[in-house]
């Protein structure tokens, strides 16, 4: 039986078991052997993160072709309209690549939602709103690159859900694991 771990990745932790001399890292929070990281997630990014001892299932959590769904909150700079959400749902050129269509909402702040250290910038004049993507891809710094590119800059990004696996119940920088089907 495979291995599965969900983890709730905090701020500033990368996402490797080796030091890098900056960064806590997920070593310093699963102190467990033969383990692995199913994709990553950037420094500045919290949130979801599966690792599994089992490299055909980390190659099936992780490669796009298996469109496994990922679900973002992004906390973004300003309050986008239909339009830049639209622009979202169609998919974004971003020079290197168009992105899939993504299915993106706004959404309250969500529920339960524990404070960021350090916490994000905050301006007295402009105003900030959260918006829930949906992707099938991952490519490097996505999410926030959509989000720019449309005029939104994010800045929070918590990933809540990969596939059918959820952070419920899971603190930043706690984890559990969980059976394998």
């Amino acid at each position: 039986m495979s291995r599965l771990i969900l983890f709730n990745k905090p701020y500033g932790v990368i996402t490797q078991f080796s030091s890098d001399g900056k960064h806590a890292t997920l070593k310093d929070f699963i102190p467990l052997p033969g383990i692995y990281p199913a994709g990553r997630l950037d420094t500045d990014s919290e949130g979801l993160l599966i690792l599994t001892d089992d490299g055909a299932l980390q190659h099936r959590i992780s490669h796009p072709r298996h469109k496994l769904a990922k679900t973002y909150w992004a906390q973004v700079e300003g309050v986008p309209g239909e339009a830049a959400l639209e622009q979202l749902r169609r998919g974004v050129d971003l020079g290197d690549f168009i992105t899939r269509p993504a299915h993106a909402r706004i959404i309250e702040e969500p529920a339960g939602l524990w404070p960021r250290t350090p916490p994000i910038r905050f301006r007295m004049h402009i105003p900030t709103a959260w918006i829930e993507l949906v992707i099938q891809e991952g490519k490097n710094r996505q999410v926030r690159r959509m989000t720019a590119k449309i005029g939104f800059p994010t800045l929070r990004l918590i990933r809540c859900r990969i596939g059918d696996w959820n952070l419920d119940g899971l603190a930043p920088g706690n984890w559990r694991e969980i059976t394998s089907a």
